[in-house]
């Protein structure tokens, strides 16, 4: 252990572990981290915006401790674990002489440091991605039928992290075209495939809506260089800190001396020019790059190794960077540290003041997918989010826990109204107002596919009830939203003129599909390029229930 693992390596290790603990424990959750508590509760090999791996480390944390510490203890051992085998891929005998220099490296760098106690989908990303480099270095040595599948395993457990871990696997593959008349590599791809089966099956069973929301429906906007391109170019700099510049300094000047720092080099390259390109079609967010630091913090590590004056600069300010790091840490811990707030400073406080209000009743939010876990995270009590056509989907629209609230007494929460029966302050400030609804029915899983007719604004719809229940007609009224080419929403319109095929029918029964045909309501837009038919309850602003229309001119 001490030969591959030096004393000063195994006491910085457990050090950074330790730190991440207390830091765990004592940080409230930031909003994403409620959102994937709340996949936590129910497990399922797969959920709206992500896999499901993320979810179940939360659930296997959270068997042990139940509060902030649970929801974040496997990310501190990924965390840790990914310094082993970042360390286990370098070869450099000069490694040991510099271990504290490898340990201000890593730390210094924004989001590394951050996924060390966060729990995001990126933290098994990160981890996953070293162990699959670490393996894929000992096949190249050894190829081993053991290896092989350990090599399969990782490439699962890489895709069940997040969806663009592919590229990591991808982009290896590209840099040794030899492993596709490989068996044993052909065999990982297999057993990777194999073990991703289930998740294959809860797309196909959830008829692909996580595809088709991101690939079809998911508005975008006009493509601006300042937020996209250059935007993408900030995040480059902001995702290594400090120690930006030796690190792209370092992967320009290596030079590939063998098959596994053509993969290191090929892997950087590759993400980098992906999204690169990504950002001329929208707006790119800094965690989709981090994997680009795995491979780049060996290549970085590798160089300083060499050169002594890059290696005394780093130490510098890396170590700077350290200080600022650990002084962000403390401040995401007291907010007074800095004049700024951040997601983790307020959130009990502002639950238990909307707790208090609420008489007990489950809080539906509107709007706000973000607000209604950490609700019922610091509450223990039932909330929800009722998406209007404002809104993006996300894990509430396609699971049960609509059933939880419907036909109960609730408190709506929104912060677009001008009065309520109550009022609280957010955390930022922002005014919300609630009023109580005695018999809240919500029907926003109601399916509407929407097709032309030969006659122009004339359209047939059907409607499918998914619910285990009839959904009475008289509850529903229809409207049209449109958008603009981006499929953004622009203009709201009811559907005046709207014909039954079967007028005696009194509701929708459970499982079956009725059919409408209606005439699409004109627009104050200009040149509305899509359509979506909504469905609204209770006076609420309706939801988005069709996919988009193309309006043809």
């Amino acid at each position: 252990m001490t030969k591959r693992f030096p004393k000063l390596f195994i006491t910085l290790a457990v050090v950074l572990f330790l730190l991440n603990l207390i830091q765990s424990g004592l940080t409230e959750l930031i909003y994403d981290e409620a959102y994937y508590w709340y996949y936590a509760k129910t497990l399922a090999w797969g959920y709206f915006d992500h896999p499901p791996l993320v979810a179940f480390m939360i659930y296997l944390g959270t068997q042990l401790f139940d509060n902030e510490l649970g929801v974040r203890l496997v990310s501190c051992i990924f965390s840790v674990g990914t310094y082993f085998f970042l360390w286990l891929c370098i070869d450099n005998p000069k490694k040991s002489k510099y271990i504290l220099h490898f340990f201000l490296l890593v730390f210094s760098m924004t989001l590394m440091n951050a996924y060390g106690f966060l729990t995001l989908p990126d933290t098994p990303l990160l981890f996953f991605t070293a162990v699959f480099l670490w393996l894929y270095k000992q096949y190249l040595v050894k190829p081993s039928w053991s290896i092989a599948i350990g090599l399969g395993l990782t490439m699962a457990a890489v895709m069940y992290s997040k969806y663009h871990g592919v590229l990591v696997i991808l982009f290896v593959v590209f840099s040794n075209l030899k492993l596709l008349k490989d068996a044993k590599a052909l065999t990982a791809v297999g057993i990777a495939l194999l073990c991703y089966t289930p998740h294959f099956y809860w797309l196909f069973e959830y008829d692909f809506v996580s595809i088709r929301y991101h690939l079809y429906e998911r508005p975008n906007q006009p493509y601006s260089f300042t937020k996209f391109t250059l935007g993408y170019l900030v995040n480059l700099v902001a995702i290594f800190g400090l120690v930006f510049y030796w690190m792209y300094l370092a992967l320009f000047k290596t030079k590939t001396t063998d098959a596994f720092s053509r993969a290191l080099k090929v892997m950087s390259y590759g993400v980098l020019i992906f999204f690169f390109i990504s950002s001329f079609n929208r707006r790119v967010q800094t965690q989709w790059i981090i994997i680009v630091t795995i491979p780049m913090v060996l290549i970085a590590y590798n160089y300083l190794l060499e050169n002594a004056t890059a290696r005394k600069w780093v130490f510098r300010v890396s170590s700077v960077g350290f200080f600022i790091l650990l002084y962000a840490r403390l401040w995401m811990i007291y907010q007074p540290l800095l004049p700024l707030q951040f997601e983790t400073h307020g959130n009990q406080e502002w639950v238990a003041d909307l707790a208090l209000k609420s008489e007990g009743v489950p809080v539906v939010f509107e709007n706000s997918y973000r607000r209604a876990p950490m609700y019922e995270f610091y509450n223990r009590t039932s909330s929800f989010t009722l998406n209007n056509y404002m809104y993006r989907k996300n894990q509430y629209s396609v699971d049960d826990s609509e059933n939880e609230v419907r036909g109960n007494r609730i408190l709506y929460v929104t912060k677009y109204a001008n009065s309520g029966d109550i009022s609280y302050y957010s955390t930022d400030s922002t005014l919300y107002y609630g009023r109580f609804i005695e018999d809240f029915q919500s029907y926003r899983n109601l399916q509407c596919m929407v097709t032309p007719t030969a006659k122009k604004d004339v359209f047939e719809m059907q409607v499918y009830n998914p619910y285990d229940f009839d959904v009475p007609l008289e509850k529903l009224k229809f409207t049209v939203a449109f958008s603009n080419r981006h499929k953004q929403v622009k203009d709201l319109k009811k559907i005046e003129d709207i014909r039954l095929e079967q007028r005696d029918l009194q509701s929708i029964a459970s499982k079956d599909t009725i059919g409408y045909t209606f005439i699409l309501p004109q627009s104050k837009m200009e040149e509305p390029s899509y359509f979506r038919v909504g469905i609204s309850e209770d006076n609420l602003p309706p939801g988005l229930n069709s996919i988009p229309v193309k309006i043809n001119p």
